[in-house]
């Protein structure tokens, strides 16, 4: 009975120690302690107002969500920037008579990324995500808000694992 209760201590001990620098949302911990994030400035053919405030929040939110990291204005370990480069909508098939039966939604950004507590992780990419809605629709209101909203939460997330997750 001894025995058992040794390794029963042992094994919890061993599988706590296992866990603890594991994340569920894939985040490895570094040394950088602090990141920012700098406006995002759209440079898209076709302008959509607030965009660009509506995307770096966005950024910043799932990063301090996801991570421990502390969000700074300025010297950060961690330095994202970059800029809108596309924000189209087109159609993407049609019906008998010619019209739109489903349009698209495209937004790509570029990013750039400086990991000052390991620069080796630095990295320029484009990433991009779309979202389709009846052709019918206006991409306005809700539409919009909806498009937005899960249009970004892509985008956020493939950079957050680019640039933190150890996937």
């Amino acid at each position: 009975m001894k025995y058992i209760k040794y390794i029963l201590i042992l094994a919890i001990t061993t599988t706590l120690i296992s866990c603890g620098s594991y994340s569920f949302t894939g985040y490895k911990p570094s040394n950088a302690k602090t990141y920012q994030v700098n406006y995002f400035q759209n440079t898209a053919q076709l302008i959509e107002p607030g965009l660009e405030r509506d995307f770096t929040l966005a950024l910043q939110d799932l990063i301090q969500n996801q991570s421990n990291l502390e969000l700074v204005t300025s010297n950060g370990d961690m330095v994202y920037e970059g800029e809108i480069t596309e924000y189209r909508i087109s159609p993407t098939t049609a019906t008998a008579n010619n019209t739109a039966a489903q349009n698209r939604l495209s937004i790509s950004v570029n990013l750039r990324y400086f990991n000052k507590t390991k620069e080796d992780s630095d990295i320029e990419k484009r990433f991009s995500f779309f979202y389709d809605f009846a052709g019918s629709a206006v991409l306005s209101g809700s539409v919009k808000a909806t498009a937005h909203d899960e249009i970004f939460e892509r985008l956020t997330q493939d950079i957050f694992n680019a640039t933190l997750a150890d996937w």
